[in-house]
This record gives structure tokens, sequence and C-alpha cells, in this order.
């Protein structure tokens, strides 16, 4: 069985490729962020997400730690896709989302980004009204898909789990989807 980590920027598209893989592929799909707040609610410690980040740094790493556990367990007996983020751009500077402790009890076999161009992703967040987004400029993008990729080949360094970046351009869903098909196969 394989444990794979998925992770793009805001306005990537890896919600998007990640819904359409998912219907050519047997994994099951599990967002890191959901994980933790079912194991939060259950614990009667939070009402919803939002609540996570309430939360004293201690308990939310020991949520972290349980979440990566539960992840691990499942993918002993199924194939498992990961949606979370790689690195969290901050007012302070970047935060890595998939910390040791979590990259430790997890160990998984692949981490594969989702890109797209920094244009393509400002016209993405513009378009999308659904959903609040920061907008960044240009280099900011470029900066934190870079970003990603150093931190992605940490991970790998800590794990031997490989890396595979996926390019999500405009009008080629197909294409990045018949690449992720055949990267998780």
């Amino acid at each position: 069985m394989k444990l794979v980590i998925l992770t793009g920027i805001p306005g990537s598209g890896s919600t998007t490729v990640l819904e359409k893989t998912l219907e050519e592929v047997d994994y099951l799909h599990l967002n890191y962020g959901d994980v933790m707040t079912k194991i939060a609610k259950d614990k009667s410690i939070v009402k919803d997400r939002d609540d996570l980040r309430k939360l004293s740094p201690e308990i939310q790493k020991n949520i972290q730690k349980e979440a990566a556990k539960h992840i691990k367990d499942v993918s002993q007996n199924e194939n498992v896709i990961v949606d979370t983020h790689c690195t969290i751009s901050t007012p302070l500077g970047f935060l890595p989302g998939l910390p040791k402790w979590v990259l430790d009890e997890l160990n998984p076999d692949t981490f594969i980004l989702i890109e797209a161009d920094p244009d393509e992703i400002i016209l993405r967040r513009i378009s999308d009204i659904s959903r609040t987004r920061d907008m960044e400029k240009y280099d900011e993008i470029r900066l934190h898909q870079e970003i990603n990729r150093s931190t992605a080949m940490s991970y790998s360094t800590l794990t031997g789990a490989t890396v595979k970046i996926l390019e999500n351009h405009d009008d080629q869903l197909d294409i990045i989807v018949d690449n992720l098909v055949a990267t998780l196969k």
C-alpha cells in the first residue's frame, strides 16, 4: 500500500486535479486538517476547524501526531493520498506544513507538488469568488512554489520518499490528471 502526500499552493489547482484523478485510481483521499479536526472534536476540544489554530502549540502538536498515526494506520490496508500544505505562508515567514514529528509518523512514499505559472494562479484566485484568498504578487507566488520545492526535498531527505513535480496549466487538466495517475500507479 502507498502513502502519498499531495500539495499545492492556493490557486495551483491541486484540489481540482485530485478530484478528477480520484475518478481513475483506487486511493482513499484524506485531508490532514480534516483528520486533525475530527480528532479534536472527538475529544471535545474544538467545535470546528477554525478553533484548531486557537489551541496551545503543545495540544496542536499532539493532535498533529495523532492525525499522522491515524493516517499511517489507514495506509497499512489501502492506498492513501493526503492533501495538505507543504508550507504555509504567514506574515512572519513560511512554516513547514509537515513538521518532523509528523514526517516521522507518516513516513510517506512520495511527495507530489502541483504547480502552475504565477500568472495562472493570480487569475484563478481572482476568478474564484467562492473562496477568500490572500492576493499575492507574481514574485511572492513564485517564491512560495520555490520554497515548497526546497521543503519537499528536505522532507524527502528525512523520509527517503520521492518528490514529483507536476505542472497544472490552464486548459490542460487531462494532461496533468494522466501524469498524476501514472505517478500513483
